[in-house]
């Protein structure tokens, strides 16, 4: 109780009342805008990389930390994955561009587990932080982005990649990604909250209208998927019946809204030409022999005879591109050691995430909305390369981090609730 009283004033604005409360607030907003500056990805290193920094030296520094013996797995998992790419990097030292990927490997593993250490202490409050952080991240990308794409004030150029909304990073695909997690925390605030309903609805259209715009095929199917996991999730949470029929009528009425506003939207002819190009299942880079999904296959049984892979970034000069599959990938640059370990990883957090949104406990609406885009992001790397995406370390760590959580706040022996 104390702790949520600190937190509430610290968002405020009311003084703290004691050194620790102090503490507590500096560790939250060095939280808040680490997330926030993570929607500047036009430029490397970007904001994000340097305020990481000073927010792992300044927890480190005030103790606030705490590595536990549940999340050694994840520690290992990870370990073990960067080890594997530096043994195939061995042979391409020479290569700028295979050394910095490695490199960059190794930092978002570390990030991982910054994120999987957070939150054995002020577990709600720091949750909180990460998260408004992350939703105004998504809807400065995303105006950007739908800014860009309606060319207002000439920020076409700028804020474009291929007649597609990008935003404020260099591949519409990534923002469109990027922006879900936010998406999802807002719609779930709509079908279980009375709060300012109609404020939170206008900033979910803004940062839908981020998703759609990219014109990501991935990125559609990642929130449809995700908005789908989380609403029956929810559902299902619940004991409520109230809070269940408003889930119900809320779903049904975001998705009229939703259709008319894409109707709305479909009627502009720019938007109409992109989105029938995009929407086409069979697009040509896909298809053939040599189309991805030909080389991913060609590739498998070439990576069986190669225990160090192709090398990190060397899977382009076998096939002319790179794998568009985080997991042949996980093989093709960090080897066997590597991609097993990967693999490993993915299996153990899978079966994490469905015990923590099954189990009820304090941090069980951030456990169904990180695990529902999540889930549904491990399952989109069989069509992407997501091994470099900031968020999707930050959504693993996490969950990892939610463990610890989950058994302080159960009294021993207590009886766990699960999803029916």
């Amino acid at each position: 109780m104390a702790t949520a009283e600190a937190y509430e004033r610290s968002v405020s604005g009311a003084p703290p009342r004691t050194a620790a409360d102090v503490k507590g607030a500096l560790e939250r907003g060095l939280l808040f805008l680490l997330t926030a500056a993570s929607f500047i990805a036009f430029v490397e290193p970007s904001p994000y990389e340097f305020i990481f920094v000073v927010v792992f030296a300044c927890f480190l520094l005030t103790h606030g930390l705490r590595f536990r013996a549940s999340i050694l797995p994840l520690a290992f998992c990870l370990i073990v994955f960067s080890i594997g790419g530096f043994v195939s990097l061995a042979p391409f030292l020479d290569e700028n561009e295979s050394v910095m990927f490695i490199l960059i490997s190794a930092y978002l593993s570390a990030t991982a587990l910054f994120f999987a250490t957070l939150l054995r202490v002020d577990a709600q409050g720091r949750m909180e932080a990460l998260r408004n952080g992350y939703v105004l991240a998504a809807v400065a990308a995303s105006l950007a982005g739908i800014i860009g794409f309606f060319n207002i004030g000439g920020f076409g150029e700028i804020f474009t990649r291929y007649d597609r909304a990008a935003g404020t990073f260099k591949d519409p695909n990534v923002l469109g990604t990027f922006v879900i997690l936010p998406l999802v925390y807002l719609v779930r605030s709509v079908l279980v909250s009375r709060l300012r309903v109609w404020s939170v609805a206008a900033i979910a259209i803004i940062v839908f209208g981020g998703v759609f715009l990219s014109f990501s095929r991935g990125a559609w199917g990642h929130a449809l998927g995700s908005l789908a996991l989380m609403t029956v999730l929810t559902f299902l949470a619940s004991r409520d019946g109230r809070v269940r029929r408003r889930v119900i009528v809320m779903t049904v009425v975001g998705l009229i809204s939703i259709a008319g506003a894409l109707a709305a939207v479909l009627s502009l002819n720019s938007v109409e030409r992109t989105f029938e190009n995009r929407a086409s299942f069979e697009q040509s880079y896909d298809l053939g022999e040599q189309g991805r999904f030909g080389n991913q296959l060609a590739a498998i049984p070439m990576l069986m005879e190669r225990p160090n892979g192709f090398g990190p970034l060397r899977f382009r000069f076998f096939f002319a591109e790179d794998a568009h599959d985080v997991y042949i990938n996980a093989f093709a640059s960090y080897g066997w050691l590597g991609g097993f370990s990967y693999l490993v990883l993915i299996i153990l957090t899978v079966s994490l995430g469905w015990r923590l949104v099954s189990t009820d406990f304090d941090l069980r609406g951030h456990a169904i909305v990180i695990w529902s885009t999540l889930f549904v992001e491990i399952l989109q790397g069989f069509q992407i390369d997501t091994d470099h995406w900031r968020h999707f370390w930050l959504m693993l760590g996490l969950i990892w981090g939610m463990l610890p959580a989950l058994r302080s706040t159960l009294p021993p022996h207590a009886a766990v609730r699960r999803l029916p």
